[in-house]
């Protein structure tokens, strides 16, 4: 990705969160850009692992919770006001800042195409300065920014990654905040769209 890719990406980015009228957005778009966000990979090696990955990937779970919610409300036009939009662009855009100083990249031997090893960059997790988890440590980060989240994006940014590897407890109240409501599910379904689907890499023919 070029600078001009991720300067246009990073102005939709800010141009969804202001229109959702949120006060205090414009602290939490100051504090991700010190936090490196505009710049982090969205994975070590998996998608987005890349400069700028994170923030492709966070527009790319926007836009497939959007359509999923529009698919939806045809069938179930009564949830509609349970998928609020501005919601859903604090939810999507958001959930993942947890890691936006999460990453390092580091030199390591790795062997190139012909099978030689060569020193190469690659991201090493670094989660020793805030050991608080995953989605929880999104909300926590928001939450000092002065962004007033309501119940159910925390929920959703909480649980987006799912069901997978929980405590008993732990899988208890993401049923829970699943049927208290629908944006929890969307969002867990649009990160996984985003990340196993439309970030999938290409093969070749």
């Amino acid at each position: 990705m070029n600078e001009k890719d991720t300067s246009a990406l990073r102005e939709r980015f800010e141009k969804i969160l202001r229109e959702t009228g949120r006060e205090n957005i414009d602290y939490v778009l100051e504090d991700l850009d010190s936090w490196g966000f505009f710049d982090a990979p969205a994975s070590a090696q998996g998608h987005g692992a890349y400069p700028g990955g994170l923030l492709e990937h966070s527009l790319n779970v926007y836009d497939a919770a959007m359509a999923v919610r529009e698919d939806m409300i045809e069938s179930r036009p009564d949830i509609a006001d349970q998928l609020d939009t501005a919601s859903i662009a604090i939810a999507a855009l958001l959930h993942d800042v947890c890691k936006a100083d999460y990453y390092r990249l580091v030199k390591k031997k790795r062997r190139n195409e012909i099978g030689m090893y060569e020193d190469m960059d690659v991201y090493e997790i670094h989660d020793e300065k805030f050991p608080v988890g995953h989605g929880e440590k999104s909300v926590i980060l928001l939450l000092q920014s002065g962004l007033d989240l309501k119940d159910d994006e925390i929920y959703a940014i909480r649980w987006h990654m799912g069901p997978w590897n929980l405590s008993r407890d732990d899988e208890k109240f993401y049923r829970q905040a699943g049927k208290a409501t629908p944006l929890q599910p969307l969002i867990h379904a649009a990160d996984t769209i985003a990340s196993a689907i439309i970030e999938r890499p290409y093969k070749l023919i």
